[in-house]
């Protein structure tokens, strides 16, 4: 069985689409980044960036003991190749593959979260249109860069369908809140529709880790509180000796 420690949000819903297109069962384990189960011992055990999702692999595939994997590039990767699908074999297929991957990683999570935090921050900490300008931007080159890839082939990686398209589309979804239009990008539109419309896909962007929570109903300690758990961490100390 595995374990996946999870909130729904982007990198997380990338985890439960592999997992929904494999049909591998798995168990949520919900991490609350609100309330803060990822600073948490035990999630830190398996987790040492402090941020989800995380996997437990309790029936691994060298029937060892279980095998805990952090960052979603990599638990996309072990559960591909352990499955022996969504990840091509033979070397020149795998790094088209690898590739996009890293690239989702190092450019468009970090870069498309930036925007998303500086739209919703709006001018609570003073005025942030460089940043919103700068990240929103971005986005817009790295849509562009989607669109220009997928303008002769299916699928990011050639004609299969492969994690590297399941890691790149849950980020994409929200793309009027990244205040992007995807009319601008037809190739990348088609691309995105065809994805949308994956049953599996939709099962996996659907998956919960309970109750939904609103913001509103929270009281402005709550709200100030969290603010400071989840912005401007500074390093943790390491154990005592």
């Amino acid at each position: 069985m595995i374990d996946l420690h999870y909130w729904p949000t982007p990198n997380g819903k990338k985890v439960t689409i592999l997992l929904e297109e494999l049909g591998t069962p798995y168990r949520i384990v919900p991490t609350n980044i609100g309330k803060g189960d990822q600073f948490t011992p035990d999630f830190l055990r398996i987790s040492p960036n402090n941020r989800m999702p995380a996997l437990v692999d309790n029936e691994p595939a060298d029937g060892g003991p279980p095998i805990s994997i952090f960052e979603s590039g990599a638990i996309l990767m072990y559960l591909a190749e352990k499955a022996g699908r969504f990840y091509p074999q033979d070397i020149r297929r795998r790094y088209e593959v690898n590739q996009w991957v890293i690239w989702q990683m190092a450019n468009q999570g970090p870069k498309l979260g930036e925007a998303g935090h500086f739209l919703r921050l709006g001018d609570k900490q003073g005025d942030q249109s460089y940043a919103v300008r700068r990240f929103t931007d971005e986005a817009n080159r790295l849509y562009g860069v989607l669109n220009t890839r997928l303008y002769d082939r299916r699928y990011l990686a050639g004609d299969d369908y492969t994690i590297a398209d399941m890691i790149s589309y849950p980020w994409t979804v929200n793309w009027k809140g990244q205040q992007q239009d995807i009319d601008e990008f037809k190739y990348f539109k088609r691309w995105f529709e065809e994805v949308s419309a994956r049953p599996a896909v939709q099962r996996g962007l659907a998956v919960t880790a309970g109750p939904a929570e609103d913001p509103e109903m929270l009281s402005p300690e709550e709200r100030e509180r969290r603010a400071k758990l989840l912005y401007n961490q500074r390093a943790r100390p390491a154990p005592a000796e």
